[in-house]
This record gives structure tokens, sequence and C-alpha cells, in this order.
């Protein structure tokens, strides 16, 4: 049975709206950060309180992107009659986002990217290894590598799955592929997707000096709880003498 939007509480078609204005705005910081090329990547977000995500339509070009053109799907990744054309249909990532909504129940955000240089050690399949405080902070360790995986059914998402379930991380690697990132929404998600990139540059590039420093665990579970619990204006401060780390301003 097709679930059809208009029929829903106006509630819902409230929540739809909003989401679908936030996944449409924050397409434009893929573009603006550098991450994605042509009509490559995506970002969806979960419907909050919904068992619904909103995701870029497949092949349409960034600057064509608006709130109306945002497909609406349920977590099997079919469209639902949205009130957008017939032929709109969503990202062909889409079973892999679903994937990770119906698996991961804490995850409110999904992007996908094709970042050259998070890309490139994607197809080293090689992880990237935690010698940054900014990757303790965001990433918690090293940024792993998921299995190889192709397009058409819900594989990727399994190993996007099988691989983040017992890290720290919002961002995988997929073997040959490019990296795939997470967040309790999609702004969250996003910005991983910027860090990953950033962290892969950095890290790419520090290894054509020499070999990077390892920082030890110890100091990477420090920073990591740190700027996950204490960062930013969450209402309190942090002490004077807190550690401090590169993310400051």
């Amino acid at each position: 049975m097709t679930i059809v939007l208009d029929q829903l509480s106006p509630t819902t078609q409230d929540a739809v709206a909003r989401t679908r204005q936030r996944v449409s705005e924050l397409h434009a910081e893929l573009p603006r950060n550098q991450l994605v090329v042509w009509t490559a990547g995506n970002v969806s977000e979960r419907v909050p309180g919904e068992d619904l995500f909103v995701i870029k339509p497949s092949g349409v070009s960034y600057d064509e992107l608006s709130p109306e053109v945002m497909v609406v799907c349920a977590l099997d990744g079919g469209k639902i009659d949205d009130g957008t054309p017939e032929h709109l249909t969503p990202s062909s990532d889409t079973a892999a986002h679903a994937y990770v909504y119906r698996h991961m129940s804490d995850v409110g955000g999904v992007v996908h990217t094709h970042s050259t240089y998070a890309t490139a050690w994607a197809a080293r399949g090689e992880e990237i290894p935690c010698v940054l405080t900014m990757m303790s902070d965001e990433f918690g360790g090293p940024i792993p590598v998921g299995p190889f995986a192709v397009i058409g059914d819900d594989s990727i998402g399994r190993g996007i799955v099988e691989t983040l379930e017992h890290s720290r991380s919002r961002a995988v690697l997929m073997q040959n592929h490019g990296p795939f990132t997470i967040g309790k929404d999609a702004r969250e998600a996003v910005k991983a997707a910027v860090m990953c990139e950033e962290v892969a540059r950095t890290v790419h590039i520090a290894r054509q000096l020499g070999d990077p420093i390892a920082i030890p665990q110890q100091i990477i579970d420090s920073l990591f709880d740190r700027y996950q619990n204490v960062y930013g204006q969450s209402g309190t401060s942090a002490p004077a003498d807190s550690p401090s780390s590169p993310q400051e301003a």
C-alpha cells in the first residue's frame, strides 16, 4: 500500500516540509566544500518521529535542487506518493541510506560523496590513521574501510552498518567507492563529510613528508570525550585549564 503524503496528519506533513527544506539547503554545502562534482553525492535525513526520510532525486543538478523536488521515502527505500512527478526517482544510493536508517536507530542523517582525498584512500582500501587531534575530536580514532559493494541492492548499506556499529567514527570509506558519513541529523552528517575530506587530505600530505606520528589511545579517548561532551555552547563552559584541541573557534 502506497503512503500518500497528503493523507498523513498535518503534524507529519509539516515535519516532512521542514525536513525537505533542511535537506535542500544542506546539499549546497557539498559543492561549496568541494566534496562533489556534477550530480554525484547525496544527503538524506530521517523525518523526526516518522518512518520516513528525505533524499536528493537522482541525477538532478545541484543548482536545480529545491525543497519541492526532494524525494520522500519509506524506510524500505520506496518512494511514497509525495507530490513530486512520478519520473522523479530517489538517489541511486537510496537503498544504502534506507538500510542504515533501519538498522541504526540513533542515526538521523546520512551523506555520501566522492570527495577526492577520502575516495583516494578508499581506492587503496586503507583506513585513515588517527594522527591528528582533529580526528580524535571528530571521529574518536581512525576512519575505517568498509567492504567492496556495488549499487543495486542494500549491500552498501550492510557494509556501512557492519563497519560502523562497533566504531566511534561517523565516517566509513567504502572500498573502491568513497566515503559515507552519519550523524544525529543531516547537518551533523554533512559536517562529518567535510571533516573526513579535510583529514584525508592532511594525512595524505603528511605521508608524503614522512611517517605521521600516532596519537596514544588514551589521548584520543580524552580528546574525543572533551569534544563530544564539553566543547561548544552547550550552556556550560569548559574549565580554563581543560585540554586544548585545534577546533577552538
